[in-house]
């Protein structure tokens, strides 16, 4: 399936066919293409890139394709990464957080640090972090496939 180009976000890069290759939703996805353009929301002379989720219905582009700016998509990269390596030694606690202390880490980030911690304000924080442990580690063989993927490509860009 084509990704649109007379919407307002202006596809550069594409990744078409993403259905194939969506995780758990391989093949039965509504997500069909990923790319990095311009971004719906540029003004006249103010240009930003932004990464977009296209996903469709089946017979029309959905409202609910996700564009993001570019640093956000990479930001998620950095909570997702962080996350990852703090609940692979989640076992140690007995509700898989420490209470006591549930900072996972300050990311220096353009001269502040991004904050990642576990939400102790979610009521269901003890039962919905057992989910969440259980989902990374049903889906380990994807994640890691694309951590992996990743490393590569940023060992190959000299970081």
């Amino acid at each position: 399936m084509k990704i649109p180009t007379h919407l307002k976000h202006k596809p550069v890069i594409i990744s078409e066919n993403y259905e194939n290759i969506d995780g758990r939703y391989a093949h039965n996805s509504d997500a069909k293409g990923l790319s990095l353009g311009l971004a719906q929301w540029n003004d006249r002379g103010d240009v930003d890139i932004s990464a977009k989720v296209w996903r469709h219905t089946g017979e029309k582009w959905s409202r609910q394709s996700e564009e993001l700016p570019i640093h956000r998509v990479l930001d998620l990269a950095i909570l997702i990464c962080r996350s990852k390596l703090y609940l692979q030694d989640s076992y140690q606690y007995k509700n898989f957080y420490d209470k006591q202390n549930p900072l996972i880490d300050r990311v220096g980030l353009q001269g502040d640090a991004m904050t990642v911690k576990v939400c102790t304000e979610n009521d269901m924080i003890d039962k919905d972090i057992k989910l969440f442990v259980d989902v990374l580690s049903k889906d380990d063989e994807l994640i890691g496939e694309r951590f992996r993927v990743l490393s590569r490509i940023l060992k190959e860009m000299g970081y």
